[in-house]
């Protein structure tokens, strides 16, 4: 499947996609763009803008070298819808709630993207749902 990307500003170095290693789900974006915004939030564009086919959807994780750094992605998973055609950025909040300086630079790799196929929903009210054995049982009926 071919997937359009756009770099936005050509003047900018923007490394080209390609899966780091065959097998791979996700495709490592590049900071090209670094400032912080009104809630203290660190945030990186990346100067490349998708053209997601519709029926699928991108969504944007932190990459795992993550654990290295005080930052969690502030949406956790982002979005990234067929209609949209603006630059993906990443937006992270410190975890330590203090600013701090282990975070990422421009040039840092600080995000992937996997893009997938979804399902158009339609929904049905009910009065009743089928049972399961697990039933309503909500955070931790599991088990640990």
């Amino acid at each position: 499947m071919k997937v359009k990307t756009k770099i936005i500003d050509v003047n900018i170095n923007t490394p080209k996609l390609s899966y780091a290693k065959e097998g791979d789900a996700g495709i490592d974006l590049t900071a090209t763009s670094k400032w912080y915004d009104e809630n203290g939030n660190v945030c990186f564009g990346t100067n490349r803008a998708f053209e997601i086919p519709k029926g699928f959807v991108g969504l944007l994780f932190p990459r795992s070298s993550n654990a290295k750094k005080d930052l969690l992605l502030s949406n956790s998973v982002g979005v990234l819808d067929s209609g949209y055609r603006g630059e993906v950025m990443f937006k992270f909040k410190f975890s330590n709630c203090d600013y701090s300086e282990n975070t990422y630079e421009i040039g840092d790799k600080v995000g992937q993207i996997i893009i997938l196929p979804y399902p158009q929903i339609e929904f049905e009210e009910a009065e009743e749902l089928s049972e399961t054995e697990r039933g309503n049982g909500g955070y931790g009926s599991t088990g640990n």
